[in-house]
């Protein structure tokens, strides 16, 4: 092998070249002819997932910083300084907090950056073994990932990332079949079967690069189908073979099996499939960085306002614009440029917490923007499968129309029974197994004869679901029995079953079949099958299908499994099939049909040849393939209507009602069956006990949908029964009306309904009806509802039911999910939860916050999410606070020396003032905690306090504003009244005193004290006396020292601070908090001893209606009082009476 060393461009080329690439137009995407081992120009096959380059990063980072109204303001303050006659001050002063903002800023973007930037270059500069020129010296070369190009021939090892997009020529297996990790990519954790073609399979060898001669690929333009490819291959002999999905391997999957593969690149960088699906995500704004956002802009007005008072006071002669300038230097303070910065450490800080939570195992934060977010969220929209439910799928039931097969043992032997008899019979009995094939074709697709007993019937059941699916065996470790791998869960159930019944899968290529039939314990009998041609799955068919020929008998047949709504209008009518379907579904299982077609010889060859045809065309091929394929549709026989359970995820139920008594509604969106749906509802206990599930009927639209209750007149009895049979309310009575008048009546009867307290029931095409119809009256009602479960919902939808709420109610919305499916629903989400499940990793990786289980929701939410809340609102009041009251002495010092613009303190103090004089404690009440995690999550009403917004609101902001004037004017008062000899006196007295304050307003807001606090609080008073020492012209050392100056400040300090904390202290006895009665009741009574054994030792009785306008959110708008449910004072006493009475 030959390794290529070429001349690294200069400086001044790359920069030319970026220039110019980032000039010219992009070239469109169109269809392509490839000659394999003949490279053409394509895009760069680079990987790029840098924010920033050389060039664009000081002026990125300054323009984002900038745009900040916060950032901009003060930046414009700091220019005026170069301007003589505005100048009041060093530059350091303005220049200083700014720049030391802008830097911390810009290095975390470059760290961050720079961390993107490693990880592409690894994989840029992955070599990799692509055939060599016809002139080179070895057949082999290895080339960079980068310098990849559309022709070039790709050998790739086991393990090796797929560095573009490749039509697969070769594979080690006889066969050329390999397999494909794909979790990157898609999410899906199963491994994906690939297949080369036959015709360059057979030709060539494994090191035979060079064979690809003459040989070209057509292939369609680039898009961003992950699951379809149409592609066309011809030989160097002049022979076309098609090419599709199955062929591929898109770049960024992972070799999974032994290799070496080879492949030719047909799509290179942004013209992949994978680059082409990676969009940059929304970003996301906390509402509380808009609530600070607002505050700032009245704080900056507020600025303004002051400024133009004192001018007009000292009088608009002259060049009064200097002094309302200079005015709005000296109140500059009063605008928080440290808040975001403070914010944002806060952020991590917060991450930080998250992570290193115990209960939390495997939780990872991705989004550091959004921890506070958890602390606000009303909506949370939940997927069903894989998310509530385990998506572990067990095999419950097998309905054959007559005979009912369950999962007991008894049921399990006797099914055992009848495989053998089948199998004895297949073996022993040629000449009776001859006729009736012979009988079957000449019936033309009949399943069974007529007249076979249960047995029979049993047995073709088996085999149906051990033939028709997309699982394949995997080698257990240790030599123990084969796994069983597959996308589905539903079809490991149904092989797995089918294995214990008598038939088990033990081999699978991508032509051949092998079943071993017999005991689990005995060697059993080898059934070989051809597999003639496999359909997958799609969301659009709904079903799946396999054609395969039994090798001993010769016997051709097409079996299908999907759907009722799809398969039920296609097999021959039978009259028992709704309505069983209906009764596996009230039970809560996932129902599938099997069916069944024998075809002839004869009918089989003309079907292939027709469907070799299509697959050769390059336009409408999966139109015209579609089309051939529905041609095995006539005469399907229903075989057996299957029934598997999902189980519910662990803590699921204690889950949801601790989020309901939060205030948080649950919406469930899923697309399973509306009465699977709600059956899972009510088991997951979404509904709450007692409370009905209304089922909003569908507009006329959807009507003719099997899937809807009341879509067809084959399955409207049958939905209403099972409805009826659930507790489902208005599930009959309107099928076959249509309108707007008929949505209208609905809309009504829904809204009379959820006043009730009913939750709401629909399908995604009865709410596409609604929306249409009357948007903001069905969000109204759905919004009043404590619960809605919405079936047979698309990844679209569910974003679309997203974006409604947000629209309609305001109300900060968070999603959770753990498939590919969900993904669109996390990101439009506020705050988007993703678990890494069966499904894979694909949701986990584009949530902001990642978790292994749907429980951990309420964890993140009641403790995390509020602590993070509360903690950042505390922190920006304080900082708020602190540049208010400096700013109110010095607009005192200013009025009391006839509206001099003169600054109060020097600017080296008025730095450290903002920063390590009074920042350290500050920062440090992201570590406060009102209440421990045990209760926040035992008492999940004290979440609903935070819905209503009182943290950081308007009443909030303006008391702090008096505080802040009040004990700004005292200080400076104060110590005018106390003036001595000195201006510096002075200084050192107000200065003392407001630092001081600030430390004593910090201390007795914290509620529990950690050691970083204490050190935050000694460290700051540290540096404060060493300023003391170090800046003798600031401060007066000898006056300082005497018994006269700390009396003076400490009445100061007093009469700024005392008030405060009395009506603290009053209103926090007087008016207690639920966290005070909380901790009032964990001193003796015995009822909160017993917390640790109940989960609710305390209810919340709301004092008004529970229902809530669709304003007011998660139910945040009632008052409540708590009480022990067993209190000796009787059920309607006030817990502070009933505290006072076990004292007594």
């Amino acid at each position: 092998m030959e390794k290529i060393n070429r001349k690294k461009p200069s400086c001044f080329q790359r920069c030319w070249r970026r220039c110019c690439h980032l000039l010219r137009h992009r070239r469109p995407l169109l269809p392509r002819l490839v000659r394999l081992g003949q490279p053409m120009v394509s895009a760069p096959n680079l990987l790029r997932n840098q924010k920033y380059s050389a060039l664009s990063f000081i002026p990125q980072v300054l323009y984002e910083q900038f745009s900040v109204f916060l950032n901009f303001c003060f930046l414009v303050m700091a220019l005026s300084q170069f301007v003589t006659a505005l100048k009041i001050g060093y530059l350091y002063t303005y220049w200083g907090p700014l720049s030391f903002v802008i830097c911390v800023t810009a290095l975390r973007e470059a760290v961050d950056d720079l961390r993107r930037w490693r990880r592409d270059r690894e994989l840029n500069s992955a070599l990799y073994e692509v055939a060599a020129d016809a002139s080179a010296e070895s057949a082999v070369r290895l080339l960079p990932s980068r310098l990849l190009q559309v022709g070039h021939v790709v050998r790739l090892a086991k393990g090796d990332r797929v560095p573009a997009d490749l039509v697969l020529l070769r594979a080690p297996d006889r066969r050329g079949a390999c397999y494909l990790r794909t979790d990157q990519l898609d999410g899906e954790t199963d491994w994906k079967l690939r297949v080369a073609p036959a015709a360059t399979q057979l030709a060539w060898e494994d090191s035979d690069l060079n064979a690809s001669q003459g040989s070209t690929v057509w292939a369609e333009r680039p898009s961003m189908d992950l699951s379809t490819f149409v592609g066309t291959l011809t030989t160097s002999t002049g022979a076309q073979v098609p090419l599709g999905i199955e062929n591929t391997l898109w770049a960024g999957t992972v070799l999974a099996s032994a290799g070496p593969v080879l492949g030719v690149v047909v799509y290179t960088g942004r013209e992949t499939r994978a680059a082409m699906n990676s969009a940059k995500p929304r970003s996301k704004l906390s509402l509380i960085d808009s609530e600070v956002n607002l505050a700032t802009k009245v704080l900056v007005v507020s600025v303004l306002l002051v400024s133009l008072l004192l001018v007009g006071l000292k009088g608009f002669g002259g060049q009064w614009y200097k002094y309302f300038w200079r005015f709005l230097l000296l109140f500059s303070y009063i605008i928080p440029l440290a808040l975001r910065m403070n914010l944002d450490m806060a952020k991590i800080i917060y991450a930080f917490m998250i992570v290193r939570d115990k209960c939390l195992d495997g939780c990872v934060v991705r989004n550091t923007t959004v921890p506070e977010e958890l602390g606000r969220i009303s909506y949370l929209l939940s997927d069903k499968t894989g998310t509530l439910t385990e998506n572990n799928m067990v095999f419950k039931k097998l309905h054959l129309g007559s005979l009912v097969i369950t999962d007991d043992a008894d049921s399990l032997a006797e099914v055992r029974c009848h495989v053998t008899a089948w199998l004895k019979a297949r073996i022993g009995s040629d000449e009776d197994s001859d006729s009736e094939r012979q009988t079957q074709r000449d019936g033309g697709g009949g399943v069974t004869r007529e007249g076979a007993d249960a047995g029979s019937r049993a047995a073709e059941a088996v085999r149906a679901l051990a033939l028709c699916h997309n699982v394949t065996p995997v080698p257990g470790e240790a030599g123990g029995p084969a796994d069983y791998q597959a996308s589905s869960p539903d079809e490991v159930a149904l092989v797995g079953w089918a294995a214990c019944a008598g038939l088990a899968l033990a081999e699978r290529d991508q032509d051949r079949m092998v079943l071993l039939a017999g005991p689990a314990d005995a060697a059993g009998v080898r059934l070989e099958y051809r597999l003639l041609q496999v359909f997958p799955f799609s969301s659009e068919s709904k079903r799946m299908g396999v054609l395969v020929r039994d090798e001993q008998s010769g016997e051709i047949a097409y079996y299908t499994k999907g759907a009722d709504s799809v398969l039920a209008p296609l097999v021959q009518p039978l009259d028992w099939i709704d309505e069983e379907v209906a009764n596996l579904s009230r039970e809560g299982l996932r129902t599938l049909l099997v069916a069944r077609r024998c075809l002839t010889p004869d009918f089989y060859r003309d079907w292939s040849a027709r469907y070799e045809q299509a697959g050769l065309a390059v336009r409408d091929r999966e139109q015209r393939l579609e089309q051939v394929r529905q041609q095995l549709d006539s005469g399907l026989e229903l075989l057996c209507v299957t029934g598997v359970e999902d189980r519910l995820a662990d803590g699921v139920r204690r889950c949801l009602e601790t989020l309901r008594d939060a205030g948080v509604r649950v919406w469930m969106l899923t697309g399973d069956r509306l009465e699977t749906a709600c059956c899972i509802a009510r088991s997951a206990r979404l509904v709450e006990r007692g409370a009905g599930l209304h089922v909003f009927q569908p507009a006329p639209a959807s009507i003719g949908d099997p899937s809807v209750p009341g879509g067809s007149s084959s399955s409207s009895s049958a939905a209403a029964a099972a409805a009826a049979a659930s507790g489902i309310s208005g599930a009959s009575g309107i099928a076959g009306s249509d309108g707007a008048d008929l949505l209208d009546r609905e809309l009504r009867a829904a809204a009379r309904r959820v006043e009730a307290g009913q939750a709401l029931a629909l399908t995604g095409a009865a709410l596409e009806a609604a929306v249409a119809q009357d948007e903001r009256l069905f969000a109204r009602i759905a919004c009043r509802a404590p619960a809605v479960v919405v079936s047979r919902c698309s990844p679209t939808q569910k974003a679309a039911v997203v974006r409604l709420l947000q629209r309609h109610t305001g109300r900060r919305c968070a999603a959770i999910g753990d498939g590919g499916n969900d993904v669109a629903m996390i990101q439009a989400a506020d705050c988007g939860l993703g678990i890494a499940g069966r499904e894979g990793r694909q949701a986990a990786l584009a949530a902001d916050v990642s978790v292994s289980r749907f429980e951990q929701s309420a964890r993140l939410l009641l403790v995390h999410g509020r602590r993070c809340y509360r903690n950042s609102a505390l922190l920006a009041q304080f900082v708020i606070h602190r540049g208010l009251a400096i700013s109110a002495m010095q607009a005192v010092f200013s009025a009391v020396f006839y509206y001099a613009a003169v600054s109060l303190f020097p600017g080296a103090l008025m730095v450290g003032y903002a920063t390590v004089f009074t920042n350290f404690p500050v920062f440090s009440l992201v570590l406060d905690r009102d209440v421990p995690a045990t209760t926040a999550e035992k008492f999940p009403e004290l979440y609903r306090e935070l819905l209503k917004g009182r943290e950081l609101s308007a009443k909030t902001l303006w008391v702090w504003t008096a505080v802040s004037l009040y004990q700004g004017g005292v200080i400076m008062y104060g110590s005018l009244w106390l003036f001595e000899t000195s201006f510096l006196r002075i200084v050192s007295i107000a200065f003392t005193a407001i630092v001081l304050n600030e430390l004593l307003m910090v201390a007795c807001t914290v509620r529990t004290w950690h050691w970083l606090m204490s050190v935050a609080e000694l460290l700051s008073l540290l540096c404060y006396l060493l300023a003391v020492v170090v800046l003798p012209n600031y401060f007066d050392p000898g006056f300082i020292l005497t018994l006269s100056f700390l009396w003076k400040v400490s009445v100061i300090t007093a009469i700024s601070a005392i008030p405060f904390f009395v009506i603290k202290f009053v209103r926090y006895y007087m008016r207690p908090p639920i966290t005070r009665k909380l901790q009032s009741g964990a001193d003796s009574p015995a009822w909160f001893e017993q917390a640790g054994r109940l989960r609710r030792p305390i209810e919340a009785r709301p004092l008004l209606s529970s229902m809530v306008d669709i304003s007011g959110g998660g139910g945040g708008g009632a008052d409540f009082e708590l009480q022990p449910p067993d209190s000796p004072a009787g059920p309607g006493t006030p817990l502070m009476m009933t505290l006072l009475q076990s004292r007594t």
